[in-house]
This record gives structure tokens, sequence and C-alpha cells, in this order.
């Protein structure tokens, strides 16, 4: 007996704890997020933001606009989306949604439970390789949250079938005994069985609890980089004066090498020795076979169950470093007409294709992601794009694209609408 008493008066206060816990997140909770909050959340890109989504949704309410992609958006020069829409008190702001390593997939998962009315993708062609998804990149995205999301509201659809089953081949879904076995219920077509959504609408409802509340504790500051940034601006918009302005700052940061690489990139991580080493070492790239083009699927069905309008931008690679690799300039464009002609012949019109611009000087702050002049010419359609009023889209998808046919599939018809073109559309009223 007086054991099990010590025991108790060890054990006993930490059980009940963990009871109290486990009850406070059980229960649906509400919280008001204070602006600097959601200003900050918006330019952090720290995984836990991703893998929320409390934040985001109060976000997008407020005129918060998701620009979805990768490690470029990580890239704060002064022609920055976020320093330029704070600089000039636009009606919109960025959140900034992807980090290195978050490709479709993860994008895809992110956005449930996320809706907006209208967002921008940033699609990286080095996403399509042969292999697709790094699973361990995908770990570092991933969310039970999101997949109770994608589980709860899965039916036997092509999309989610897919889903599940490329959710299957990540490692991270198998921690959660509970996530993988719905998961293969509905990759095989199947309901999640009662128990099961029970056990996730219970889980998805601690999950959401603990976004709540500890998602803002976890925020990078970036508002003095943002601050500094913008202040190298003109006081008032002008596309010459940004011109400018982005020119005298690139020609600042990119005097140490003939690629016209920011200096910090080149010497943190390249060297003579690394450099002789890469000399030729694309030469092999393939960007036009990958399970990537079903994964990119994923997300144009769900902009389109969210009826959301996109801008979607394909960035080129710095063609004096291509041409160092031996990238083939062919090879990507044939990629970029292939990922074109699926989202336009699915009614994704809204695209700048930026793939021939990386020799134009400043373009490009390092080897595949856009700077300065590159950033600036973005800009000129991001700002119709969001200043034009929200129009319901209407698109009409093909699980076609989740085939391998599709995925190996080489020649594709050319897509007929140039940036000029998109970009008139645009501007007109």
């Amino acid at each position: 007996m007086k054991n099990s008493k010590q025991l108790w008066l060890i054990f006993g206060p930490v059980i009940c704890a963990a009871l109290l816990a486990v009850g406070l997140l059980s229960i649906p909770w509400e919280r008001t997020f204070s602006a600097g909050s959601l200003y900050q959340a918006a330019a952090s890109q720290t995984a836990t933001v991703f893998k929320g989504k409390t934040m985001r949704q109060k976000a997008y309410k407020q005129g918060y606009v998701p620009f979805y992609g990768s490690s470029e958006l990580s890239r704060f020069d002064n022609m920055h989306p976020t320093v330029l829409a704070t600089k000039y008190k636009r009606d919109y702001m960025p959140f900034l949604l992807g980090g290195p390593g978050s490709q479709s997939l993860s994008q895809y998962l992110g956005m449930q439970g996320a809706a907006s009315k209208k967002a921008v993708m940033i699609i990286s062609p080095q996403w399509f390789t042969a292999e697709g998804q790094d699973p361990s990149a995908f770990t570092i995205y991933y969310s039970p949250l999101h997949a109770a999301d994608f589980l709860l509201k899965a039916q036997d659809t092509e999309e989610d079938r897919y889903a599940a089953r490329r959710l299957l081949q990540m490692p991270s879904v198998k921690d959660s005994h509970l996530i993988y076995n719905a998961a293969l219920r509905v990759a095989a077509g199947l309901p999640v069985s009662k128990t099961q959504r029970a056990l996730l609408i219970w889980r998805r409802r601690m999950l959401a609890n603990e976004d709540t509340f500890f998602t803002s504790l976890q925020l990078r500051d970036r508002l003095p980089k943002i601050k500094q940034q913008g202040a190298k601006l003109p006081k008032t918009y002008s596309y010459a004066g940004l011109k400018a302005a982005s020119e005298k700052e690139a020609a600042q940061n990119t005097k140490s090498n003939r690629f016209g690489i920011r200096d910090s990139f080149y010497k943190r991580r390249l060297n003579a020795r690394l450099l002789r080493k890469l000399k030729g070492s694309q030469k092999k790239f393939d960007y036009i076979e990958s399970p990537e083009y079903s994964d990119f699927e994923l997300m144009l069905d769900q902009f389109a169950q969210d009826r959301t309008q996109v801008l979607f931008i394909i960035p080129p690679v710095n063609a004096k470093w291509r041409k160092y690799t031996g990238l083939s300039q062919k090879m990507y464009e044939e990629a970029t007409a292939k990922m074109k002609y699926q989202m336009t012949s699915q009614g994704f019109t809204n695209i700048i294709d930026l793939t021939k611009d990386g020799g134009k000087k400043y373009f490009m702050e390092d080897t595949i992601h856009l700077g300065w002049n590159g950033w600036l010419t973005m800009d000129q359609a991001v700002r119709p794009f969001m200043a034009k009023k929200y129009v319901a889209p209407s698109y009409y998808l093909d699980d076609y694209y989740y085939t391998r046919g599709w995925r190996e599939r080489k020649q594709v018809p050319a897509t007929s609408l140039t940036n000029k073109q998109v970009l008139a559309r645009l501007r007109s009223k």
C-alpha cells in the first residue's frame, strides 16, 4: 500500500497534468492574432507556419495572398514581392509559402482547409526530375494536421486515390498508424472507416489547437530586413525608378564572378574545386519525364476546387551558368511547354514564362533563382493580376494528367498565349 501511495505521489501529478492537457487540446479554441503577428507570419517562411493553417486562414481574410514556391522566396533583395508590397502599401500582401525542397506534393497537402481567392505560384522546373519529390525534403513540411484534413474529405476520385498513394510513399506518413491505415483505404478507393473518422476528427482538433496556440510563438522576424531593403527604393512607385534602384543594388552585389551571381552566394557556395567539378555536369539533366507532373496536377485540382484565380510564374536558369554546366536550353523549354500545356488545357491561362530571360542583365540572383530585375519583371504581372477584380474561374480538369502516359510523354502541342498577351489580359478591365 505504501508503495502504491509513493508511486501515486510521484506519477499522479504527471498523469493528471497529461490528462488535463489532452482535455484542453480536445476542446475547440478560437483566438485572434494581431496585425503585426500576421505580417510576421506571412514573411516568416518557417516550417511551423507552413504546417499550420489557422494564421493562414485569418490572413487570407485580411488581404494576404499566398505566394507558393520554394527556395527563391527566401531571397530578400530590394525587389522581393514582400518588400514592394510593404513599401508601396498595396492592397494585398504576399503570404510566403515554401522553402528549399517544398514541391507540388508538399504544397498540395498544405492547401487543405486554407482556401484563397487569388494566388501566385512560382513553378521551379528543377522540381521535375526523374525522382520527383525528395522524401526527406517532404518530411520537413509534412503536417499530420493537413493529412487529417485531406483524409476526412477524401472521396473515391482519381485525385484522392493518387494523392493517397503518393503520401504512402513518403516515410514520414508511416509515423502515424492512424493516418497511414486511413490513407491505405483511400488509395484503394474505400472511405475511411467510422472508427478512423472519429479518431481523425479528434486528432485534428488537438493538432488545430496546437497550431492555434503555438505557431505564433515560432516566427522569424524579417521586418528589419524588409525595411532595410525598402529604404533603398523610390518614395513613390515608378517602373523607371525601380529599374534604376534594382540595377544599382545588383551591380554592387555581383562583382566577384563572371556568372552575375550574388557575391555572398558565390563565395559561400562555390569555389575553384567545385566549379571544375560542376563544369558540364548537367548535360544529361531531363525535366520532361517526371512524377512531378502528376503531383502538380494535385495542386491544379485543389485550385479548381477552391475556385482560386492563379498567376503562374516559370523562372529561367542563369544563362551563363546553364552554358557552363551544359544544361540544355532546348530541354528546359520543352519541359516548360509541357507544364504550360497541362495548365492551359484545363483553363489555367495566367502564365508568365520567363524561361528565355536567363541571359538578361541582373535577372538572376544566383544559378537558378530570380533576383533584382527578375523580381521586377514578375511584379509587372503581379500588380495587374492583384488589381483586377476577382471573378470565379472556370476550370475543366482531366484525370489523364495522373497517368504514367502523361508523366513520360515527351512531345506536346505548343501553347499559344505569349507573355505580352497574358499581361494585356491581366490589365484589361
